[in-house]
């Protein structure tokens, strides 16, 4: 079965980071552009970063530039997200997807003091 698996999340303080992980079963990552959304409670879910397939063209939401690094390592068959300078409205549900309709369950990234 086709799989995405989101992983690294937690909770952290302002001003701290964390890498979220995407994985693949039965799925080669590198011939898919992906994308890593979010959704906090009440609301809807949005794009946060994504990664062309050739690597040569990445996507950040205003609301993350400068603090959000995507990456892939097409050996291990993953996606990064690398976040840093975490605010509180960061917090949400992170997802990662191949643009074709497979999704991961989401890991919690709640920023909290």
């Amino acid at each position: 079965q086709v799989q995405l698996a989101e992983s690294g999340g937690g909770l952290v303080q302002p001003g701290g980071s964390l890498r979220l992980s995407c994985a693949a079963s039965r799925l080669t990552l590198d011939y898919y552009s992906i994308g890593w959304f979010r959704q906090a409670p009440g609301k809807e879910r949005e794009g946060v970063s994504s990664i062309s397939s050739s690597d040569d063209y990445t996507y950040y939401a205003d609301s993350v530039k400068g603090r959000f690094t995507i990456s892939r390592d097409n050996v291990k068959n993953t996606v990064y997200l690398q976040m840093n300078s975490l605010k509180s409205e960061d917090t949400a549900v992170y997802y990662c997807t191949n643009g074709l309709g497979i999704w991961g369950q989401g890991t919690q990234v709640t920023v909290s003091s």
